[in-house]
């Protein structure tokens, strides 16, 4: 597989208005995420992908540098089903997440209604609603499908 070259002009300002260097595995991570057709990505899905782009970075360096991307405010970690945290852009946007149960897919929507429920909902109840995370678990259309037509 042919190496890409690393071309993350954004990466640079952000990092720093994060008040993080730019080093060369916080570029590539950003890069992976931001550049990658599945918006949530595991630590090991994106060592893989850097050790595929040639570069000498270790698994242990991906955990640090999501940690420290994370706490910086540009990466959202969530964990669904099955325990593993996966990772994604913090784009400043509220949303939620359905899950596919049988092949990992997850899909992001937004829905006033169901916000604007939960924000009663909490306020019924004296509680001060500070964050909150909605997952919703079942089996996309594709698995569907692919069920329905192997019996």
């Amino acid at each position: 597989m042919p190496h890409r070259t690393i071309e993350a002009p954004h990466a640079e300002p952000e990092l720093k208005s994060a008040g993080l260097k730019s080093t060369l595995p916080r570029v590539l991570v950003l890069d992976i995420i931001r550049h990658s057709e599945s918006r949530h990505l595991g630590a090991e899905d994106i060592y893989r992908r850097v050790v595929e782009q040639g570069a000498d970075v270790g698994l242990a360096t991906v955990y640090r540098v999501l940690s420290q991307l994370e706490a910086a405010g540009l990466l959202l970690r969530n964990v669904f089903d099955g325990g593993k945290a996966v990772f994604e852009i913090n784009e400043g946007e509220h949303h939620d997440h359905l899950i596919c149960l049988a092949c990992g897919r997850v899909d992001e929507f937004s829905d006033e209604l169901i916000e604007a429920r939960q924000r009663e909902t909490a306020k019924a109840r004296g509680f001060e609603l500070a964050d909150h995370r909605l997952a919703l678990y079942g089996h996309c259309e594709t698995c569907v499908r692919l069920r329905g037509a192997g019996g």
